[in-house]
This record gives C-alpha cells, structure tokens and sequence, in this order.
C-alpha cells in the first residue's frame, strides 16, 4: 500500500516539475509547447491505464517494466493538434461569429470581432490565411452595402450600432491595404482563389525533447538573465517574455494608439513601455513617433483619474518630452510633422527618406504646446492661489514660454513645406501673447532673457524682427503687427485687444483709447465667442484705470460705469462665480462657467477697481448734485445709480460711525465734499489704504487732492451762487488754495457749459451772477411738494380704476358703452387735470415728477 502511493507521489513532483519548467521557460516557440502538450497527453494517457490495471495480489502493487510506449499507444489514440492549427480554428470561429452578426446587422460584435480578429493574425507565421482574406473582403463590401442603404433610406441606428460601424468603417480600409494584391486576386476568381494551395515552406524537423538535465541548465540561465533586469522580466499574454527591439517599436506604437479610449487600459503601464522604447529607437522617426504618443498619452492619464487637472510630475514630465521632441526635429529636417499628412501603414519597416526630400509625419506639435497651455492654466485655475503649490506651477510657466517660442521659430522655418503653417504660425504666435500682455515690462524682461538662454539662436525670427533688443513695446508691437497682417477674425481681435491691454496698463491713455476706437470693437463684440468678450471686458476696464491714473475722471468713471455698474464684475471679468439663490443655471452651464476663469495671477483687484469708479463717480455725482437742488429740471441726471444708492443708504443710518472699509472712506470723503470742507475730503480719500496697490501711489493722492480742490469750488459755486450778487476771485483763491488762473480757467468752463449763469469780471477780479431763473430754497421745496402731491393724486385714481374697473365694465355691458358711469382714462378726475404725463417707465424717484401746471407756471413766471 505504501509503494503504491510512494509511487503516485513520485508521478505527481515529475509533472509538477515539468509544468514549472513549462512556465518559467522563456521564449519558447509554438513546437515545444505542443510537443509538450503531447507529452502530457500521452503521461495522461499511461496513468489512465495504471488506473483500469486489473492485477491482483501482490502483483498489483509492482510495476510492470514490460509495458512500452508502442502499446500504449496501441491501447490509447491522442490526437495532437499542432500551434498552427489551433491558431487557424481560432480564426475560422471568429469569422463565424462575424458571419452571423452580419446576417442580423449587429455591428457591434462585428467591431469587437474584427478587432479579436487582427489580434489573432499577429500570431500568424507564415502566408495569410485565405479564410482572413476571405473575411476582410466581404466585410468591406457588407460596409460598403450599408452605407448605400444609410444614404437611400436615411434611417439611423441605435447608439451602439452606430459606434461598431463608424469604428469598422474607419479601419476596414486601412486593414485592407496591406492585403490589397491578394483581395484583388480573391474578388477576380473567388473559386480560383480558395481552391489554390498556398505553398508553405516546410515545417523544420522537430528538436530532440531536452533531458532533465538540460532544462534545469536552461532555467538557471534563463533565470539568470531575467535577474538582471531589477529580477523581474516583462510578460506578455501567454507566458511570454516582451522584447522591445527597434523592429518592434511601431508596432507597440500601433497598439497603444488603437486602445485609446477602451476601458481597463492601464496608461501608466503604457508610458513605462514607451519610455523602454525610447531607450531601444535608433532612427529619428521612431523617436518622434514614440514623443508624440507618449506626450498623448500622458495627457490621457487626467481622464483616467479623479482630478480635473495633471499633476505637476506629469505636467513637468510632458513638458521636457516636448522639448526633446523640438530638439529631434530641429535636428532632423527631412521629418515634417504635419496635420494633414497620411499616416504610414506598414509596421514591419520604417520609411526611408532620400536626399534632400521631405517626409511628412501625421500630427501636430501647435496642438501638444496648446494642450500643455491649457492644462497648465487649468491646475493653475484649481489649485488655491494662497499656498505654495500654486507658486511652484506657476514658476513652470517659463518653460511653457520657452517651448512656445521654440515652436514658433520651428513652424516658422518650415517656410511653406507645411500647407497648414500659417494657421499654426498664428495660433502660437497669439498664445505667446496671451502670455506676457498682461505683465509689466521689468517681469517681460525677465522672461525674454531666461528664454534666450534656452531657445536656440540659429534662427532669426521674422515676426519680432521690427523689435528692439530690450525694449518691451517694440517686442508686443512687431508681435501684434504680425497677426493683423496674417491673420483674421478672432485671431485679430484678440491681438488688437492684447495689444490695448499692454498699453493701458503702461499708462498710455490716449494710445489704447484710440486704438479701441478704430477697432470697432464695441460695436460688434456680441458676436465674438465668451473668452473673447471676457478679454473686452479685461480690456476696457484697464483702460479707465488708466485714465484714472492721469486724472480723467470723467473718462474713467465713464469707462467703468458699464462694468462696475452692473454689480456683476466677478462674472463680467471671469474672476469667479455669483451663486444666486434662485438662479437657474443648470449644473453643465456651472460647469462651463467654472472653465472659463482665470487663473488668480491675472486678477484685476475688485476691490481696487470699486474704489476707483466710487471716487470718480462722487467727484462727479457732489457737484451735480449741488447743481440739481435749486433746478428741479435737472433732478432726472443721475451719473452714477450705484454711488447715488450707497450714499442714501448711508444718510438713513441713525449712527455713523468712523470709515470701516473703502465703501465708507469714499462715502464719508464725498459727505465731506458736499459740506464744503474740501480739506477734510482730500485727507479722506487720501487715508484710503488700497491707493497702496497702485504704482507711485503718492502721485495718485496728489491727484485726487487737486481733483477734490476743484470740485470742492465747482460745489461751492452750485450751492451759494443764489445768495450772491458778485463774489471776488481772490476771496476764492485763498479759500481753495488754488492759483487764480486756476479759478478763472473753471469758471469758463462752467459758464461756457451754461452750468452756471455768470458772467466774469476782469476789471475787477470778480464773478458776477445772474438772477431770474434761479430757484430759491423755498421755491424748491415748493415744487416737490407740488411733484409729491401729484403724484398721491395719480396712485390714488389708479387704485380707485383698478376697483372699479370689474363693476364699470358690467355696467356697459347692461347700458351700452355710451351710458353714464365709470371713468374712463379721458374723462372725469383723470382727465380734466393741466399738466403733461410722464410714461409709467419715465417717472422720476421720490416724486420728482413734476411736469408744470398752474402753479409751475405761476413759479415760472
């Protein structure tokens, strides 16, 4: 009994053995395996026998030596199929389900069967499988059927019917044209074709079965081998040890691209195979196709993982592959990479490119440089601005504007060799714009100098060759130059925006205001796409900054009402989002909201930029105000509904306190202004800390004290020019503290603009004031108190109509239209009353709506 299983035993370590060789052994080719299989079968085929033994006694427990392997295989017949037959079994099934698919128009396991099948034909050693060219040319003419039928019929397939024929559809004529002499042959005679014998080369004798003590000495070297690679070896499907060699480099490639999109594709796996591809590529076309790829792949990663932007490694690691990229083709001028070119099909050989040709490469470098752009201002957007990653990718900018330049003079040396250069030439010229208008000139300089260090200078490039070396505006001037005369549409008007951008914020007024004016921009900006407006916006509140800045107050308050006044700056500027509680935006608009802002160091600072249109809007709002006071007719001018708004809400407050914020050092600056102390609103608006933020800040509040000084006087004169006959100039010098000249230069003024009635007296340094159409205080309130009750009166009657209005209509109903009863809008009180009306959309705020009447007319007169 124990001889038996000491036997077992020994029987089942032999085949253990075996099957762990069977498994380590690396690159063993198809004969040993089926030799092997074989071998199994036929120790399969033996223990069976030992088990149907019928032996008695003692006998039953020796082993019988007599026996042979000649009788046992006369006992048992196995049959052994060949790597090759299996393979074409395989084939032959896959086209069959093909087939069957075929007949029920289910072009989705048609898809995923053609694919299973060209996997299978890689395997293939040897001539093509008639049934493979069989299969391919029915398939292209089912295609083919079914597109004719799409197009007759105009009936559409369902989502996933639709998705398997666009993909069989598109590979079905590439596959082909690697066999396209033997479908021709096949389409010609296809009885001829099938019934032919392929010549096969004859298959090489089979190699001795090593002895036992070969295959331990071929595992022990093949483990030795494997160790030194880190002790692991790459393994492939069945077994099989990967060899990545210069021959095999497009076809790796080619697998990779083909699994873009699928699901379980593991990309980092993939990116570890292209950088061991690079390490074997020895041409230059390898190379750059296996760059493009790998940088493709990369930006893949981001969909495959829960963030919305690349991590800084990849980003960082993308980005010197590109470079590496550059340097190849700089190199290397006879490779083109062109969008338009014609991928090169055949796998088993690379192209050879003769003296002084030109090959052209599928793809496009403008469009990786964009994507490392897009994705660099996308993590930028995501990341919080207040920590020091965000300063880390931020610093990587400059190699982004390193390999931007790089592209543009690379494109730009094709000269026309690519016929979709120019369109490539503007796209990066204008990205290397985008990235620098925005900055001062000394953070500019910065970044032109580092690039010159790292961008070759072999090449002189013909878009900055109008700019002179260190001069900043030269450098953005030659840049836009060159777009409006290569480019259009948007392309242009970004550029002319760009270019405004740069000159308003290097406090060029008049230069950025009149080219904005010639552009005409503002007429037809609604048509442009969103980035486009949000950079019309960026654009024309840069420019009342800047008028701001050079003491145009009315033109900045002008500039900035549209933007400022509509309480939506965050949105208008893409500087964030405004969640309203009742808001109607749908989750896919949120979505492409929260895209299209800006990273935080393009910021234009909010808070700065309501300070500037509050202070200009209450230099101009205290001196009309004053102004509208004593002329009822002018109570409709308002310059500014938001200022007008905070200043009232302020004069309802029971207490007020010291100034708190902006918001408060304006609104008490311009209290301070209206009451006639000049001084104290200068030192006011002068106490405001934001001035800070602005260059030479000292100039600024110089500014506004002067500006507070005239429209301290302007005020002055609005105000008390009733109760004077003639008022000496000198007087208001010395209250003002401005110079005479000063004073006389804005009384003109004010009279020319027939804001004030008088008249200037040079002989004796004097204003003389005209009487007759000034209104006094008591008259004044006369005529609101007239505009008040006017307008009770109306509310009343248009309550009463509202009540009455059901019973007047029955009341014709009974009587006719003609009869007595009700009032109508002609007759009875509201009728018969003097005095126009205004629209309902005219009306004045708190009952400023006085039109004249009996007793304006006796006021008047």
């Amino acid at each position: 009994m124990a001889s038996r299983f000491f036997y077992g035993s020994g029987s089942d370590s032999d085949s253990s053995s075996d099957e762990e060789e069977e498994v380590y052994r690396s690159g063993s080719g198809s004969d040993e395996s089926s030799d092997e299989e074989s071998d199994s079968g036929s120790d399969s085929g033996s223990d069976s026998d030992d088990a149907q033994d019928t032996r008695t006694g003692a006998s039953k427990f020796l082993h019988d030596d007599s026996d042979s392997d000649e009788s046992e295989e006369e006992e048992k017949v196995t049959v052994v199929k060949s790597a090759k037959d299996k393979r074409l079994e395989g084939i032959e099934s896959t086209i069959r389900l093909i087939d069957n698919a075929e007949k029920i128009n289910d072009w989705a396991v048609i898809a995923t069967e053609f694919d299973n099948l060209n996997r299978q034909m890689l395997k293939v050693t040897g001539p093509t499988p008639k049934i493979y060219i069989e299969a391919v040319a029915e398939l292209e003419d089912f295609t083919n059927e079914t597109i004719t039928k799409q197009k007759a019929s105009n009936k559409k397939m369902n989502a996933s019917n639709s998705k398997g024929f666009n993909a069989v559809k598109q590979k079905i004529k590439k596959n082909n044209k690697e066999y396209a002499t033997l479908i021709e042959k096949y389409r010609a005679n296809k009885d001829a074709f099938m019934a032919d014998e392929v010549e096969e080369k004859p298959a090489p004798a089979p190699a001795p079965k090593p002895t036992k003590v070969e295959k331990i000495a071929n595992f022990a070297a093949a483990a030795a081998a494997s160790a030194e690679d880190d002790g692991f070896a790459t393994v492939g499907r069945g077994g099989k040890t990967l060899q990545y060699t210069p021959e095999s480099i497009l076809k790796h490639l080619r697998i990779i691209v083909e699994s873009r999109g699928k699901k379980n594709t593991d990309r980092a796996d993939q990116i570890r195979t292209m950088q061991k591809l690079l390490e074997v590529a020895n041409t230059p076309y390898q190379r750059i196709r296996t760059y493009m790829t790998l940088i493709s792949t990369r930006f893949d990663l981001t969909s495959t993982t829960n963030q919305s932007y690349m991590s800084a490694e990849q980003w960082k690691a993308a980005s010197e592959e590109y470079s590496e990229l550059l340097s190849v083709l700089e190199d290397n001028r006879q490779f083109v990479v062109s969008e338009g070119a014609d991928e090169w099909e055949d796998d088993e050989k690379q192209p050879t490119v003769a003296e002084g040709e030109i090959f052209f490469i599928p793809g496009s470098c403008i469009s990786l440089v964009e994507r490392l752009d897009d994705d660099l201002n996308r993590s930028l957007r995501e990341i919080d601005p207040h920590t020091q990653e965000y300063i880390d990718v931020l610093k990587t900018e400059q190699n982004l504007y390193d390999n931007l330049v790089r592209s543009q003079l690379y494109v730009e040396s094709l000269k026309g060799a690519d016929k979709n250069g120019q369109d490539s030439m503007n796209r990066v010229v204008l990205r290397r714009l985008e990235h620098i208008y925005f900055k001062p000139e000394v953070v500019i300089s910065i970044a032109e100098e580092a690039k010159d260090k790292a961008v070759p200078t072999t090449f002189k490039s013909a878009v900055t060759l109008g700019s002179k070396a260190g001069d900043i505006q030269s450098l953005i001037a030659s840049i836009c130059n060159y777009l409006f005369q290569h480019s259009d549409g948007i392309h242009r008007a970004r550029a002319m925006l760009c270019q405004i951008y740069f000159l308003a914020l290097h406090d060029q007024y008049y230069k950025s205001r009149d080219l904005m004016l010639m552009s005409h921009l503002t007429e037809n900006i609604s048509t442009f796409d969103v980035s486009t407006q949000i950079l019309f916006n960026r654009t024309l509140v840069q420019i009342g900054l800047c008028a701001f800045r050079a003491g145009l107050i009315y033109e900045a308050q002008n500039t900035l009402g549209e933007i400022c006044g509509s309480g939506r700056q965050k949105e208008l500027l893409a500087q964030g989002i405004i969640m309203q509680r009742y808001s109607t935006v749908s989750p896919e608009q949120e979505r492409l909201e929260r895209q299209r802002q800006l990273p935080f160091h393009m910021h234009i600072n909010l808070e700065l930029l309501e300070c500037v249109y509050l202070t200009s809007s209450a230099l101009l709002e205290v001196p009309l105000m004053a102004q509208t006071s004593s002329s009822p007719e002018l109570r409709r001018r308002m310059i500014s509904k938001t200022f007008r708004r905070m200043l009232d809400y302020n004069e309802r407050q029971v207490f007020t306190g010291p100034p708190e914020n902006t918001r408060d050092g304006v609104i008490a600056g311009a209290k301070a202004l209206a009451a006639g102390d000049w001084k104290l609103s200068a030192s006011t608006f002068a106490a405001i800390k934001i001035w800070d933020l602005m260059p030479q800040p000292e100039k600024i509040k110089a500014m506004l004290s002067q500006q507070t000084q005239e429209e301290g006087l302007r005020t002055y004169l609005f105000t008390y020019a009733p109760y004077y006959d003639s008022l000496s100039i000198t007087s208001l010098a010395s209250m003002f503290e401005l110079e005479s000249k000063k004073i006389v230069s804005i009384i003109s003024r004010m009279i020319s603009h027939e804001e004030l009635a008088a008249a200037l007296d040079q002989v004796n340094d004097a204003i003389i004031f005209r009487k007759g159409v000034e209104l006094s205080r008591l008259q004044s309130q006369i005529v609101t108190l007239a505009d008040k009750s006017t307008s009770l009166l109306e509310a009343n009657e248009k309550t009463l109509e509202q009540r009455t209005q059901g019973m007047a209509n029955a009341f014709q109903r009974e009587h006719g239209p003609g009869a007595r009863g009700g009032r109508g809008r002609g007759g009875g009180r509201g009728g018969g009353r003097g005095g126009a009306r205004l629209p309902q959309g005219d009306r004045r705020p708190g009952g400023q709506q006085f039109g004249g009447g009996a007793l304006g007319a006796a006021i008047k007169a």
